[in-house]
């Protein structure tokens, strides 16, 4: 591929404030880190509460993982049509836009990772790598690297109509299950706002900190690291320079006391028959890349 047809099909993208992002996500912040406490001291905070919170943050989190991630940016493992309908049904409730754009961003960030076509390349900073190439960038999302995709009924509609999907999942069922157990305040608060601050710090993680801190035991072409606290920050992505040496594989934690709950909820779904065709990398090819 010369440069020339990298630049037309990959721009690069042009400083821009995003403002209704950056209201949104300022908004978010004021509710979640101010409102928790105030309302846990003013009216406390009721078991059922606590564990919807709990729950919603934990199903919509390891949708991004196991589903925009994993499923559909890596497709390192077949789901059946009800599984990939509920991945994509929470992970919209993240408020990440559609899978099919970011898995688009995704594959361009492994594409050209640490480059200026990076979307969220960390060689630009690890603020930038975080949340502010969403903030403060326009990039223009290449299609073309997600056709395969883009040939999905249920991942096409979830595309073009993802600000439903996002209200559906986001606001209005967390808010109606709320107001069933009594607590809709406590429920917007925690279960809506708290949760996707959350699971949005969750998933910028994995491009700022786990290609920040950590070893790199597999890869030394790029900024990806290994580290277990990126681990436990990311749902078991963290294990971050063995995914971008070896990306179709449905593990990022390869040893069984790594942190990894997105590859043991694949291996779940793979016994009730949900998932199936879970790609591995040898022994043989890892042992080599370990030895460089």
């Amino acid at each position: 591929m010369k440069e020339g047809e990298i630049a037309d099909d990959y721009p690069l993208p042009k400083r821009k404030i995003r403002w209704l992002g950056l209201i949104f996500f300022v908004l978010l912040h004021i509710v979640a880190i101010i409102g928790t406490p105030l309302y846990a001291y003013y009216r406390g905070i009721t078991a059922p509460e606590f564990w919807w919170f709990l729950l919603y943050a934990l199903v919509t989190g390891m949708s991004i993982t196991v589903g925009y991630h994993r499923l559909f940016a890596h497709c390192t493992y077949e789901a059946s049509p009800i599984l990939r309908f509920f991945l994509l049904f929470f992970g919209a409730a993240t408020f990440e836009e559609s899978a099919l754009k970011w898995a688009s961003q995704h594959r361009q960030h492994h594409l050209f990772t640490d480059t200026e076509h990076d979307p969220y390349g960390v060689n630009q900073g690890f603020w930038h790598a975080h949340i502010g190439w969403i903030l403060f960038w326009r990039h223009r999302t290449n299609y073309n690297n997600v056709k395969d995709l883009r040939r999905s009924k249920l991942v096409s509609h979830q595309h073009d109509h993802h600000e439903w999907w996002s209200i559906g999942g986001g606001l209005i069922l967390p808010m109606l299950i709320a107001w069933w157990i009594g607590h809709p305040l406590g429920g917007f608060i925690m279960a809506v706002c708290l949760r996707i601050v959350i699971v949005l710090h969750s998933s910028f993680f994995v491009n700022s900190f786990a290609h920040t801190f950590g070893t790199r035991p597999y890869n030394q072409a790029n900024s990806a690291r290994d580290n277990w606290i990126g681990a436990l920050l990311t749902n078991g992505e963290g294990f971050h320079n063995f995914h971008h040496r070896f990306p179709s594989d449905y593990r990022n934690g390869i040893r069984w006391y790594h942190w990894d709950p997105t590859k043991w909820c694949i291996y779940v779904f793979s016994k009730f028959g949900l998932a199936w065709d879970l790609r591995r990398t040898s022994d043989q090819r890892i042992a080599a890349a370990a030895g460089h």
